[in-house]
């Protein structure tokens, strides 16, 4: 790694660290791109002395208090909104860090925007060598807990009063090493640091030091293996009953090592190299973070926001036809399939909420194999709307999906409620941007060894986890978490075999076929949130992670789009939205639960059964509050739930389905109306049913324009949902 090289040189010089405070503070963070050159990792960056930093801080109680006990997985979900962060920004005075400016924002993205301006002028002293930043950046981490800023929730086991959430410093001094040419780069607005820096890299040969790390004590583990499983049976009650998806569940090893954090950080990078690794030492907080990261939360760049979620795990093998074994069982495998196509859905939503309409696509798929494990990974794009800046994009991603599960609100308090307590900076994010071209990358902090120093002994924390679904198997996910944990654990030096030489395997990237190539043609139409349209679409949000994909496949199709939350307290009825919004047709979407914890659905629902509606589709719980508006029972499936998956609809070749013949649609579904229920129903027609003719897959109403599919027309697995939706925009 030649910035390890650069490190020593410069720390020895007094042009880093705590010799370098005449140029700034004494803290450090490197963004190291390790492995193979790739369209994954192009450029590693060793930051200079900083003189400006913002942190972020845990409120106290006062301010944002403990929530009351209850149940997300028992579908007990408290939306609260508005609380008060404080930002602080400060300076370094040359040997201390000292407050410059404090705001206070309930907005992620608003407090960001007000303090990490833009530099005022270019980088001195550039080359034309090819580089990521023209001026001043910004660069650090953000803890996994600041989703109480970019979630309606509040949480049951926050952070103590105080503690850290962000810290991100002003980068004026910098080097960059451009993986491709295998160029070093310096830059900086400071020209005696240039010059020094420059004169220190001229003309010596960089050499790499192999770290050898001292043994430590075995870490203890938060929970035993037979309890780890209990907690995948707790999370499959929840799915059964209809609360959530997927939920991805950390479990946590801790204890005392006896190596620095850098020595630490280089042989994890040196046994588990990853595209999206990174140092952090926060020196005046006794504080490190050290991550090896094969994930990219987002990227952005002219324009064009990129995030590229990880899910679906499988261990490497001891020989190539071993692993390829391994490689293709997992592709094939119904469950790690149906669990990246949920986290691709959600991410594919993520990414719509701030892209401009029918402007998102999926633009890869691969198998990448990182020292332990190799995982399905996809690369997910959109098209910026003109609006949305670098600090949007980070408030609507953050957290990422795929360490989160879906839908995304639910999930995270369901998180917060097994774990029992805050994930700090464990699938957090650390990375750059620069406010000036809104350019940015960002990765999850997975892989990552959060440590904290007392009594002058380094403590260790490893996190490691994956996502649970309706066919998970306990045993196997308890055995991923050790798979995912162990190349850090070695780092840490809690198991053996810590010699860098001794382990790990080099990075492959093997591409797949994208399963839909869905169309993402320029439109005219537009999808609106605060200031509607008249003679719109009405799609009803219903707290779901996918409510944007609908959105967006319906203005692809031609149609300017309304949303409008199921589930916020409003004074306005189904009835008063219909008077001031007159839309041509109404969606009622899907979301977790039952369709009566969204009233304005029920309400939706049964006026469109008494035919005093707009055309109008209910998706999944949309579908299921018009069953019950009917008159029809709603019942766990007795055959299971199917969450992610793609199934043969057996259909009439009417209505909605006219013009198909055989199709496969994704469900996500715990919930059903069953057939034999539904045949003596004198208001409601089957128009489709699952393979076994019991479950009712799609519906419509005898004396409406109303429609019913138990179904996602929208998923990346349905390869006739656009179609399907269509057809109703037909009527």
């Amino acid at each position: 790694m030649p910035l390890d090289s650069v490190r020593r040189k410069l720390i020895d010089k007094g042009l880093l660290g705590h010799d370098a405070a005449t140029h700034g503070g004494p803290d450090e963070l490197m963004l190291v791109s390790s492995g193979p050159t790739s369209h994954l990792s192009r450029f590693s960056l060793l930051c200079g002395p900083s003189k400006k930093r913002v942190l972020i801080r845990q409120p106290s109680r006062t301010v944002l208090p403990v929530a009351q006990a209850h149940s997300p997985l028992s579908g007990d979900i408290q939306l609260r909104e508005g609380v008060e962060f404080t930002f602080q920004k400060q300076f370094w005075d040359g040997s201390n860090w000292k407050l410059e400016q404090i705001i206070s924002s309930n907005s992620l993205a608003d407090g960001l925007r007000k303090l990490c301006t833009s530099g005022m002028s270019s980088f001195l002293h550039t080359t034309n060598d090819e580089k990521p930043f023209i001026k001043p950046f910004w660069a650090g981490a953000l803890s996994y807990d600041l989703l109480q800023l970019t979630q309606p929730i509040r949480l049951q086991h926050p952070p103590e009063e105080d503690e850290l959430l962000c810290i991100f410093w002003e980068i004026q001094n910098c080097v960059v090493h451009n993986k491709k040419s295998d160029k070093l780069t310096v830059l900086s607005n400071d020209s005696s640091w240039w010059k020094a820096v420059k004169q220190c890299l001229e003309g010596t040969p960089f050499d790499y030091e192999r770290t050898l790390l001292k043994v430590s004590e075995g870490a203890k583990t938060n929970c035993s293996d037979l309890e780890h499983e209990e907690i995948v049976k707790a999370v499959q009650s929840s799915i059964i009953d209809g609360q959530l998806y997927q939920l991805n569940y950390g479990r946590t090893w801790e204890g005392e090592v006896a190596s620095e954090p850098w020595d630490l950080f280089c042989h994890s990078i040196a046994t588990n190299p990853a595209p999206y690794s990174g140092f952090l030492h926060m020196k005046d907080e006794s504080f490190a973070l050290i991550s090896a990261s094969p994930e990219s939360l987002l990227s952005t760049e002219n324009g064009i926001i990129t995030t590229a979620p990880i899910k679906g795990t499988a261990p490497r093998g001891a020989s190539e036809a071993e692993e390829l074994l391994l490689r293709e069982d997992m592709i094939s495998d119904r469950k790690e399939r149906a669990e990246h196509r949920m986290l691709v859905d959600l991410m594919r939503n993520d990414v719509g909420r701030i892209a401009q309409p029918n402007q998102v696509w999926v633009e890869r798929f691969d198998v990448e194999a990182y020292a332990e494990v190799q995982h399905l990974v996809s690369r997910i794009k959109g098209r910026l709307s003109e609006h949305i800046d670098v600090f949007d994009a980070i408030q609507n991603i953050f957290p990422g999906g795929s360490i989160t599960g879906c839908p995304r609100t639910v999930v995270c308090a369901a998180i917060d409620e097994l774990e029992q307590k805050p994930r700090s900076f464990w699938t957090g994010s650390m990375g750059w941007f620069e406010p000036s071209t809104g350019s940015s990358s960002w990765n999850i902090l997975i892989r990552t060894a959060e440590l904290h120093k007392k009594e002058g002994i380094w403590h260790s924390r490893v996190t490691a986890g994956g996502g649970i679904t309706i066919e998970s198997n306990p045993k196997s996910e308890v055995a991923e978490a050790k798979w995912k944990a162990n190349a850090l654990l070695r780092s840490c030096g809690w198991i053996e075999n810590s010699d860098p030489s001794s382990v790990g395997k080099s990075i492959h990237i093997h591409p797949l076929p994208l399963e839909n190539k869905k169309s993402n043609h320029t439109v005219t139409t537009s999808i609106c949130t605060k200031e509607f349209k008249e003679n719109a679409v009405l799609l009803i949000d219903n707290l779901d992670s996918f409510t944007y994909n609908i959105a967006h496949s319906i203005a692809g199709l031609g149609h300017h789009v309304n949303i409008v939350s199921g589930r916020a307290i409003s004074t306005l009825s189904a009835t008063d939205l219909i008077a001031n919004l007159k839309p041509s047709h109404i969606i009622l979407g899907p979301g977790p639960g039952w369709p009566q914890d969204s009233p304005l659905t029920m309400d939706f629902a049964a006026l469109a059964i008494q035919n005093k509606t707009p055309p109008l589709l209910g998706i999944c719980l949309g579908h299921q509050a018009i069953g019950l508006a009917s008159g029809l029972d709603l019942v766990p499936s007795p055959i299971g739930p199917v969450h992610g998956t793609p199934v043969k609809c057996l259909h009439s070749s009417t209505g909605l389905f006219r013009g198909l013949n055989e199709v496969s649609m994704t469900r996500y579904n715990s919930l059903t109306h069953l057939t034999a229920d539904c045949n003596t129903s004198k208001d409601i027609v089957i128009d489709a049913t699952d393979d076994t003719k019991s479950l009712v897959l799609a519906f419509h109403c005898k004396k409406a324009s109303v429609f019913g599919v138990q179904f996602h027309p929208e998923s990346v697995g349905s390869q006739s949902g656009s179609h399907i939706l269509s057809n109703f925009l037909k009527h």
